[in-house]
């Protein structure tokens, strides 16, 4: 038995002439629909976490407003203030954590469906012009299925991300929890807008990194690259 199941398709076991269209092209449609759904159901997963983070952020800013109000800005405040900032960081963190993951996992999905679609074209070349979609499963490929085939700068798909818009909430909670933190120091003004920009500036600096590192490398080595002009 070969080691490879592609392997079966050019072995005397099945013969690929053996196998009717429709029946390859109901193969292909199944998993097509679940790639599909995994996809929706990540999304489903990952938006629902969003939510009950930004929750659990804005639960925390009327705690800190009740307690303002009975108490001021004193020792009980400052406590309690870093205590929040800091459980909503770990919480957005993870969160970020999530959305990067569901976004490699994304691609990888959006790759597994372009590949269909070159089975497709493959089995009847005249669907290529029916596609807004690509069928090539390389970076370029995969960009223009996200992108619909609409010509539009890179910058804009990753500034208008999921994944960016939660390293830009977690910077600006870390950039509150470093001013705070000086604040409590009984640090000045100024010292206290340096230490808050700073840790907000050095969060976003390092998640983006991470980010960056994340997607330097396809997550699946293409099959059908998309054609060099």
């Amino acid at each position: 038995m070969p080691a490879d199941p592609r392997d079966l398709l050019t072995s005397d076991a099945v013969p690929a002439s053996s196998i009717p269209a429709a029946v390859r092209a109901q193969l292909l449609a199944t998993e097509h629909w679940s790639l599909l759904g995994t996809r929706s159901m990540t999304w489903s997963e990952v938006m629902a976490r969003i939510g009950i983070h930004l929750t659990v952020a804005s639960a925390a800013l009327v705690v800190l407003a009740l307690v303002t109000q009975a108490s001021g800005f004193g020792a009980e405040f400052k406590v309690l203030s870093i205590g929040l900032a800091s459980a909503v960081l770990i919480l957005g963190t993870l969160t970020g954590i999530r959305v990067r993951n569901a976004s490699m996992d994304d691609a990888a999905l959006v790759a597994g469906m372009n590949r269909i679609r070159a089975a497709y074209v493959a089995m009847d070349p005249t669907l290529a012009d029916h596609f807004v979609t690509s069928w090539h499963d390389d970076t370029a490929g995969v960009m223009q299925t996200y992108t619909m085939g609409i010509a539009r700068p890179l910058v804009s798909h990753i500034v208008g991300s999921t994944l960016v818009f939660m390293n830009v909430v977690n910077a600006i909670v870390a950039g509150t929890l470093g001013a705070l933190i000086a604040g409590s120091a009984n640090a000045g003004p100024v010292v206290v807008s340096l230490a808050g920009l700073l840790a907000g500036f050095g969060y976003l600096g390092a998640s983006t990194e991470v980010n960056r590192r994340s997607f330097a490398t396809p997550q699946l080595p293409p099959h059908f690259p998309t054609p060099s002009n």
